[in-house]
């Protein structure tokens, strides 16, 4: 008999004890967590990238006037990356036309005949090649037809080996990770009155007696509806 009533006080005991529950706001620091965890993984896991950027002007003749070496420095600019330039600038930077495609982009500005080449890789030393091997074999193709247009390319800047990384590290990629688990928890947050309104509602029309009856009233399917009886005329 005890054993049994100590057996009763542990159940009622263990009944007693409830799991508190997690606030409601739970979401926002766990994706903000994940978020965290996520993108600084990605910055250690990631090789790091470096770039290198060499510049080249358009400089008219003495008979040409700026406004058009700044429509010839926009052409060039889409020309850069095209496969007649790669063709060229492929033995000095040493790796293939095709993966040369991907490493290199070309930008200008259109208030300045400059052209800005960024050459991208794992070393330093290969992007700086690239942007110089690019830039060199755009001015190299564009000169040969200087007589014509007016408008030559000159070499304004060199690109050198880049010190430091362009991609960013794992304290900036663990930031924007946070940053974006942040914003997704304060968007599931949001959603979740909506849903719970949505549940509550459907509840309550399940729930109410009207509905039920006002179902229940109307005739089955094929069964003729039942006539209303006539009051007697006085």
């Amino acid at each position: 008999m005890a054993d049994t009533a100590d057996q009763k006080k542990k159940s009622d005991h263990r009944r007693r004890i409830r799991v508190p529950r997690p606030p409601a706001w739970w979401p926002l620091p766990a994706a903000a967590l994940l978020g965290l965890v996520a993108g600084g993984a990605y910055g250690v896991l990631k090789a790091p990238e470096y770039a290198a950027t060499s510049y080249v002007v358009a400089v008219p003749n003495e008979t040409t006037e700026p406004a058009t070496a700044l429509g010839f420095a926009q052409a060039y600019a889409r020309i850069a990356t095209s496969s007649s330039t790669l063709a060229y600038a492929q033995p000095r930077a040493g790796i293939g036309a095709r993966q040369l495609r991907t490493q290199v982009r070309a930008e200008t500005s259109p208030d300045s005949p400059m052209i800005a080449i960024t050459g991208t890789s794992k070393s330093p030393s290969e992007a700086a090649d690239i942007a110089n091997a690019v830039a060199d074999a755009l001015s190299l193709s564009s000169n040969q037809a200087a007589k014509n247009t007016g408008v030559q390319l000159i070499l304004f800047n060199q690109a050198v080996a880049p010190a430091d990384p362009a991609s960013p590290s794992a304290p900036v990629s663990g930031a924007v990770g946070m940053c974006a688990g942040g914003l997704l928890g304060g968007l599931w947050l949001l959603a979740g009155p909506t849903r719970r309104r949505r549940g509550t509602s459907a509840v309550e029309a399940v729930g109410d007696g009207s509905v039920v009856e006002e179902y229940a009233s109307l005739p089955a399917q094929g069964e003729p509806a039942p006539a209303k009886e006539k009051e007697p005329v006085r």
